[in-house]
């Protein structure tokens, strides 16, 4: 995944150098979160930690595997078993940083699509084909198992579907976006070290986004590497600077929500990931990403490694993350 860049910000005071108008849409963001902070459903850890499961179990689902192929499966029929009123697939064809053509499938969801007012989440379901961090030379050639890299993020976003997908009024409707082709970025050894050759699946979707002007949805969250032990979830930068108000109102939620622990409210790294891209297509989209790790500074000690698997799933990290995103869903 993505690539963590390191910035010269002056991170402590970024908050502080907010302009007038980024400070009237943080107060504001803050007092509608306030005014409703409880969903009427709750996340459940045990489910969200077998929706990994289930996808870890396929093996890695790296692009054109057979595992890629059933985890789209798994998705499209969880999505429907769940009560989507749409799922549609998404085909594109993409080239990798090494020239290696791939098509791309991204897969979405919509409940309530006829709602006036839409929510947009999205999470990759691809996983990263070299463990190319891993401390082993050895292993840095072999498929990850993707389970907080990948595999969180979806079942983040299929408990969401299984517990609010017939919950939500009529005003409100969210689609769930399940991008490929996220993590087939440059190795850390490349010489090609492009921010382009990530987030491929998405590049592809914005170019053929199922809104007009009119119903584009308020905001997005992207959900990714959110299942981490014992992980904290700081202000990403690029969400701070494109969707500051929707960063202010998720942050505020969780701090209402007796999760201020769990999101800082602090900044963390400038990470190349999907959001980006949604950003650029005019739909403010917030990064939910552990990016300031106590041990690395930057990422889980599991990034691009063998270690991704799911003995390292933090079930009380998925479900707290997974209950702020619903909750925020149902203060709109």
């Amino acid at each position: 995944m993505k690539r963590i860049l390191y910035i010269l910000l002056f991170a402590a005071t970024l908050g502080a150098c907010a302009g007038k108008a980024g400070t009237q849409d943080s107060a504001a963001a803050t007092a509608d979160a306030e005014s409703a902070v409880e969903a009427p459903v709750q996340a459940d850890a045990d489910s969200l930690f077998a929706l990994v499961t289930a996808q870890t179990s396929l093996g890695p689902r790296t692009p054109g595997s057979d595992a890629h192929r059933l985890c789209r499966e798994l998705i499209q029929s969880r999505l429907r078993r769940y009560g989507a009123d749409t799922v549609t697939v998404q085909q594109a064809p993409v080239t990798t940083f090494d020239g290696t053509r791939h098509t791309a499938y991204n897969i979405m969801g919509r409940f309530n699509p006829s709602a006036p007012q839409r929510i947009l989440l999205l999470a990759h379901y691809d996983t990263r084909p070299w463990a190319d961090r891993d401390p082993e030379p050895s292993n840095r050639s072999k498929p990850i198992d993707g389970a907080n890299d990948g595999a969180s993020g979806v079942a983040a976003l299929l408990e969401i579907a299984r517990v609010a997908g017939r919950e939500m009024p009529d005003s409100v409707g969210f689609d769930l976006l399940f991008v490929d082709m996220e993590d087939s970025g440059s190795p850390a050894d490349s010489a090609d070290d492009s921010e382009d050759s990530w987030a491929l699946g998405a590049q592809e979707w914005v170019k053929n986004m199922p809104y007009t002007p009119e119903t584009k949805p308020r905001f997005a969250i992207l959900l990714d590497m959110v299942g981490g032990k014992d992980a904290r979830f700081h202000r990403e930068y690029f969400s701070d600077r494109d969707a500051r108000a929707v960063v202010d109102r998720i942050w505020s939620i969780a701090r209402m929500s007796g999760m201020a622990d769990r999101f800082p409210n602090a900044t963390g790294g400038a990470i190349v990931d999907d959001h980006l891209h949604i950003n650029a297509a005019g739909i403010p989209c917030v990064d939910i990403i552990e990016s300031a790790n106590h041990a690395t500074g930057s990422f889980n000690p599991t990034w691009h490694t063998m270690a991704d698997n799911a003995s390292n799933i933090d079930r009380r990290t998925l479900r707290d993350v997974t209950q702020v995103v619903l909750n925020t869903l149902f203060s709109n």
